[in-house]
C-alpha cells in the first residue's frame, strides 16, 4: 500500500458475479421502479435492501485487505452501486477523505469491478503516492464537460496518473487519501458498473454531519455503521438507521441536497460522488 492503493483480483467468482448483477437489477427496480437501468448513475446506500451486498461488502478477500490496510476493528459506514452507461460522466479528481472526514485518515474504499473496467468505459484513475502527505487539496468549481457537477481538487500536478483496469469480479482498495478520479463512458466498452464500500477503523469517531444542541464538535460520531471485522469500541452507543437507500439526484453528479419527506435532511451523511 506504498502506493495508496492495491488490486485484490477475483473477489467476485463467476456464479457471485451473476447473482450480484441480477441483484442490482433488482435493487435498481426497486427503488427507482419504471426507470431504465442505463438512466440510473448511482445509488446510494443498496446494502440497506439487500443482504447479498451486506454479504459481499464482508467477503473474507475484501476484509483481508482492509485489515492488513486499516488493522482489525473495521466498520462500514457506506455504500454505492454506480451504473456507467454510455455517455455517463466522470468525476474529476478528489479525495474521498474530503467527503467522509474520519478522525484518524482510515478511510478506505473497496471499489469492485461489476464489469471489465477499462479506459473506454470510464475506469477509475489515480495518483499513486498522493495519499502520503495527509493533506486534503482545495477544491473549486469546474465546468470540465467530461465530469460531472462536482467540485474538483487542485494543487498538484497530475502527470503521474495512470489508470486502474479491472477485469470483472476485482477490487480496488485505496485510501481516502488518494486522489483519483474517472473520465466518461464512451460507449466502446460497453456498461461500467461497480460496487463501492467505504470503511474505516472501528477505533475511530466518524463525525459525519453537523453539531446539533449540545452535540460537542469533537464527540460527534455517526453511528450508521456496520461492523466489518473485530470489535467496536463504542458498541455502548448503539447504532442508528439514519440512511437510507436512494438514487443520486438530478444533474448527474447528484448537486442537489438529498430529500427526504420533502426536505433536505442536515443530518444525512454526503459521501463521494460519481466515480
Amino acid at each position: 500500500m506504498d502506493q495508496g492503493y492495491m488490486v485484490v483480483p477475483d473477489v467476485l467468482d463467476a456464479d457471485l458475479l451473476e447473482r450480484v448483477l441480477a441483484e442490482t437489477t433488482a435493487i435498481c427496480q426497486d427503488v427507482m421502479s419504471g426507470t431504465a437501468l442505463r438512466d440510473i448513475l448511482c445509488i446510494h446506500f443498496p446494502h440497506k435492501v439487500s443482504e447479498l451486498f451486506r454479504q459481499v461488502a464482508r467477503h473474507p478477500a475484501v476484509v483481508s485487505a482492509l485489515t492488513s490496510m486499516i488493522g482489525p476493528d473495521v466498520k462500514m459506514m457506506q455504500s454505492m452501486l454506480f451504473i456507467k452507461s454510455e455517455g455517463k460522466p466522470g468525476q474529476a479528481w478528489h479525495q474521498d477523505e474530503a467527503h467522509i472526514p474520519t478522525r484518524d485518515r482510515s478511510l478506505t474504499a473497496a471499489w469492485i469491478a461489476l464489469d471489465n473496467a477499462t479506459v473506454d468505459n470510464g475506469c477509475l484513475w489515480v495518483l499513486p503516492g498522493s495519499h502520503r502527505s495527509g493533506v486534503l487539496y482545495p477544491v473549486r468549481d469546474q465546468e470540465d464537460v467530461r465530469f460531472d457537477c462536482t467540485m474538483e481538487a487542485y494543487g498538484f500536478t497530475d502527470d503521474d496518473a495512470i489508470p486502474v483496469e479491472l477485469p470483472a469480479g476485482s477490487a480496488l482498495i485505496f485510501n481516502g487519501y488518494l486522489l483519483h478520479r474517472s473520465l466518461p463512458n464512451n460507449g466502446r466498452a460497453g456498461m461500467r458498473r461497480a460496487l463501492v464500500n467505504h470503511y474505516m477503523s472501528a477505533s475511530s469517531l466518524l463525525p459525519w454531519f453537523s453539531p446539533s444542541g449540545d452535540e460537542a464538535m469533537g464527540m460527534l460520531d455517526h453511528r450508521d455503521i456496520e461492523l466489518i471485522a473485530g470489535k467496536d469500541p463504542y458498541a455502548y452507543k448503539g447504532t442508528a438507521d439514519l440512511t437510507y437507500p436512494h438514487v443520486r439526484p438530478e444533474r448527474q453528479g447528484g448537486c442537489a441536497p438529498v430529500m427526504q419527506n420533502g426536505d433536505a435532511s442536515s443530518r444525512t451523511p454526503h459521501g463521494p460522488r460519481a466515480q
